[in-house]
């Protein structure tokens, strides 16, 4: 039986189930490159573009349910696909960012300066309580089992849209496809306000597209 790189199995008519992890527009603490993990930080102008930009390009892939996280800067981008779909979307606080204490208004060169050892540590996939905060798995552990609740409630062939933040996303996306939590940091960052798309397959989840809609653009966000 074949299947195609959008996860469609010919002879079927049977495409699957689909997943789009889609990061948040842009925030004044991205640009700072400023770690905000669970502090709450409004969209900049360029992020509110950037959430309408990529909204259009979501709802032409017809999603049947959106979920976010409550943070403002994940609830507006969004509130711009609901806007699109006549879609409500459900928000929930496990879908927010890595909470990391200490770390969390620090610059990356603070961070750096004051805390080295751990940040070199956690780049090395050791499990890390960055700025006294959360484990990443701790964060897959609240985080992937929402996705997947939601998903279970889709239709054979439906998607759902998850509107979070590159670390939280990056963390799902490695605990769903079963990696091994020292491998996640190979999942590359997302741009702002772009996606990842997981197909289901025979064999569980897979990773169709990551950073999909990358716009000419650096990578600024916790997970870096």
């Amino acid at each position: 039986m074949a299947v195609s790189t959008s996860g469609e199995v010919f002879g079927s008519g049977r495409r699957g189930r689909r997943i789009i992890l889609w990061r948040h527009g842009q925030t004044s603490w991205n640009v700072e490159r400023r770690f905000q993990g669970s502090t709450d930080v409004e969209l900049t102008e360029t992020g509110v573009a950037q959430a309408r930009r990529a909204a259009r390009l979501l709802a032409g892939l017809k999603p049947d349910a959106i979920i976010a996280s409550d943070l403002k800067r994940a609830a507006h981008t969004a509130a711009e696909l609901a806007a699109l779909t006549g879609l409500e979307p459900v928000h929930d606080e496990a879908l927010r960012e890595t909470y990391a204490g200490v770390w969390q208004g620090l610059t990356h060169d603070e961070i750096i300066a004051r805390h080295g050892d751990e940040y070199t540590a956690w780049k090395r996939g050791e499990p890390v309580r960055r700025g006294g905060g959360e484990l990443e798995t701790e964060v897959a552990d609240r985080a992937a089992p929402v996705v997947l609740r939601h998903t279970e409630k889709l239709p054979d062939d439906g998607t759902l849209v998850v509107v979070s933040h590159g670390g939280t996303i990056r963390t799902t996306i490695g605990r769903l496809l079963g990696l091994d939590p020292r491998n996640w940091e190979g999942l590359g960052g997302l741009t702002n306000c772009c996606w990842s798309v997981l197909g289901e397959g025979a064999r569980g989840w897979r990773l169709l597209e990551h950073n999909a809609g990358t716009l000419p653009e650096p990578v600024l966000g916790d997970d870096d």
